[in-house]
């Protein structure tokens, strides 16, 4: 495990002290298998301009260590009980930080042949990239309809969080084969530096969200003074002990997500906020979770979601770890890394996001 001690903010990275155990070292040259299963029948709005901007190194191949479970199947399906199944969203502004995940991913797992990848797309047709940079990636491309949420979406503190794609996670119930019963979401502005399996392996219990909790958190900074005075709203928590959790790293059991109609759930928060006389909260996809889940989450290690790399989300300014063990780095708040090195003005953190970095301006 990759065990990263907490340091200031004001020293350079060339003060980051990493100290390396066993288990977040490389695993044996891997090589992932291409599935058969991507959506090549898929018809959706393309932006060519977004192939001459974006030109992306070719990721080394992995392949499994000795004792991956095999694969049932002669032809690799998205049905296949033997995987661990990864949603992650693709777009032309997050794309370079959704490779640098997808190789980190590779890179720490044990078996990278048994990791399915699921990208949401809505603007362009990104399948020929993907292929490019990880030649033989299982995966496939699932096209969301802006439309089918624009409606519903609340003007937010940052824009980036009014984006349709940014509510693509609401919809993996729908959106996904029936077959696949449970799936990890990861935000794009991540990187893995444990194996994937650790993760995907978490108990849920009888909860059908699992993710990292943050109990000391001000809960009540998440939603307005009018939502708090008003009972009908407020009421919602009374018989729950809700806390904080970010939705850029969950566990999602799809079967009881369908079953118990969660993305209508978090709809009719949406729905509530639009129609409201004053708004109930100010974030963007972020309350409607805590207004459906907070309370009914399963924990998982705080090593799975160092969150908050990214600063807040109006400066993004220099963040520390928090204490304790990692297993996942995650920029989310307005500063992004890829930015802040392009930029020539990086912070210390941001170091250990660029190793994963596979992006190359095309001449």
């Amino acid at each position: 495990m990759l065990w990263i001690m907490r340091f200031s903010g004001f020293f350079s990275a060339a003060m980051v002290m990493i100290v390396l155990s066993p288990s977040l070292q490389s695993f044996h040259p891997a090589e992932a298998i291409r599935s058969s299963q991507v959506d090549s029948y898929l018809r959706f709005p393309t932006s060519p301009n977004l192939f001459d901007k974006f030109s992306f190194r070719r990721a080394p191949a992995f392949r499994n260590a000795g004792e991956c479970r095999p694969s049932k199947s002669d032809k690799p399906s998205v049905c296949d009980p033997s995987l661990v199944h990864v949603a992650i969203t693709l777009d032309g502004e997050y794309l370079r930080g959704s490779i640098a995940a997808v190789h980190s991913i590779l890179q720490h797992s044990k078996c990278p042949e048994s990791v399915f990848f699921h990208f949401l797309v809505s603007e362009t047709n990104l399948e020929t990239l993907v292929r490019s940079t990880f030649p033989e990636l299982k995966f496939k491309v699932y096209f969301f309809d802006p439309e089918r949420v624009r409606s519903l979406i609340s003007s937010s503190v940052r824009q980036a969080l009014e984006q349709p794609l940014n509510y693509a996670r609401n919809y993996l119930g729908d959106l996904l084969e029936n077959c696949v019963t449970r799936v990890i979401y990861l935000d794009s502005d991540l990187v893995v530096v444990d194996d994937i399996s650790k993760l995907w392996s978490t108990s849920l219990g009888k909860k059908t969200i699992g993710a990292p909790e943050y109990c000391h958190a001000n809960f009540t900074k998440y939603f307005t003074e009018h939502f708090w005075a008003d009972p009908r709203y407020a009421g919602v928590f009374s018989s729950r002990s809700p806390c904080y959790f970010n939705t850029g790293v969950m566990v999602i059991d799809l079967d009881k997500w369908r079953r118990f109609g969660y993305t209508r759930r978090i709809e009719q928060w949406m729905e509530t906020q639009k129609t409201s006389l004053r708004r109930i909260y100010e974030l963007g996809s972020l309350p409607p979770y805590l207004l459906v889940f907070a309370g009914h989450v399963a924990p998982i290690e705080h090593r799975w979601n160092q969150h908050g790399l990214g600063g807040d989300n109006v400066r993004g300014s220099c963040r520390d770890l928090h204490a304790g063990p990692v297993s996942l780095l995650h920029w989310s708040g307005s500063g992004k890394p890829w930015l802040r090195l392009d930029s020539k003005q990086p912070c210390p953190l941001d170091s250990l996001w660029a190793p994963f970095d596979l992006y190359g301006q095309s001449t």
